[in-house]
């Protein structure tokens, strides 16, 4: 696999007074958005050359703020919250522009921006709700799932919204029909995060018992693929490139992964042992966000993810799902991961004839197409 030297340089961590419960890149700024155990929620610049610096901060949601996402364009920023609120705050001056203050009966849980000027919502009794934001309605409101909606992905196309759940099932919905298509056989865990990648046409969802679980796109009957080896829960994941994902973990882990072939690339970071809350990627791919019960949000440098290709010749490797990938200051990013591909070769150069690992724990490919 290829690999080049980089400059590691990432932002400073930032601090909190309490948990922060979830982030949120700009989508074209330097700027990013998080949400606190106590409802505040504040907009942070971020450098590598320096200091990072508080722009904005805002505490009108009375509880935990769990979700936010910005609008597509960034001018605008969403916020739910335990205590059942929508705010939508102006990012030009700053001024709460809108509130919808009972937007569920139960307390909201996760948050996707549908296209423009439409928000899906999804609560912790399994409500799910897709806004107008034109005018304050909801548009449709089902309830398929007996717990809290996870989390969410949509298609390009802004028609078919897919969501995971607490009582172990994923649930694809037509929006524009405002009906469920399919829901997926239920699982014996908690389903808990999701991820889009091959060109859109997969979908990876994280579950409680540390199994990323692969779905294709529009066969939500029963996974295509799956793949075991996380040692706790996948609370959280997001796509860096098309091939690899970046999983946080409740060991306190930040993972890369590559998916089809599925392996174990090594931990791009961690919190000490503290669970992952949520992850977030900065608009030009080379920085990835976490935060997590140690009031922190962590940055870590993902810029020669793209770089990097799987050789689907190389045996898979154990130890690389707690193998440290990046290091302080400068260094070659994959260093380690061109080290154990050399380590491979046989005397002529040649790779070991060996597609995967035997050990079900480094990749359980059923039917990896």
């Amino acid at each position: 696999m290829a690999a080049k030297a980089v400059d590691l340089e990432k932002p400073k961590n930032i601090t909190f007074d309490g948990v922060v419960v979830d982030i949120c890149f700009h989508p074209n700024k330097d700027v990013i958005a998080a949400g606190d155990i106590d409802g505040e929620v504040s907009i942070h610049s971020y450098s590598t050359t320096t200091e990072n610096n508080t722009l904005m901060t805002f505490k009108h949601h009375k509880k935990a703020c769990r979700a936010l996402r910005f609008s597509d364009n960034g001018e605008e920023l969403y916020t739910t919250s335990k205590d059942k609120s929508i705010h939508i705050i102006d990012m030009n001056t700053g001024g709460l522009k809108r509130k919808l203050k009972k937007a569920h009966e139960s307390p909201i849980y996760s948050m996707l921006v549908t296209g423009e000027n439409f928000l899906a919502t999804g609560d912790d009794d399994g409500n799910l709700k897709v806004w107008d934001l034109r005018t304050n309605n909801a548009e449709m409101e089902v309830k398929h799932n007996e717990e809290f909606i996870s989390d969410m992905v949509i298609d390009d196309q802004h028609k078919i919204l897919v969501t995971t759940s607490g009582d172990g099932t994923l649930t694809a919905f037509n929006i524009r029909r405002k009906r469920m298509d399919i829901q997926s056989e239920l699982f014996d865990s908690e389903l808990l995060s999701l991820a889009h990648i091959k060109e859109k046409e997969k979908v990876i969802c994280g579950s409680g018992e540390g199994v990323l679980n692969i779905f294709s796109w529009g066969e939500w009957g029963n996974i295509s693929d799956r793949f075991p080896g996380h040692p706790m829960s996948v609370d959280c994941m997001v796509a860096v490139t098309d091939s690899i994902i970046c999983t946080g973990s409740g060991d306190g882990y930040v993972r890369a992964v590559n998916i089809l072939p599925n392996r174990f690339l090594g931990v791009v970071g961690d919190h000490d042992d503290l669970p992952v809350e949520n992850l977030s990627l900065s608009h030009d791919s080379n920085l990835l966000a976490s935060c997590s019960h140690d009031q922190t949000i962590k940055f870590w440098n993902t810029s020669d993810f793209t770089d990097l290709t799987v050789n689907t010749k190389k045996k898979a490797k154990k130890a690389n799902k707690n193998k440290k990938l990046s290091s302080t200051g400068k260094s070659d990013f994959f260093a380690g991961l061109a080290d154990d591909n050399a380590d491979d070769e046989n005397e002529n150069g040649e790779s070991e004839d060996s597609d995967d690992d035997d050990d079900d724990d480094d990749d359980d490919s059923d039917d990896a197409d």
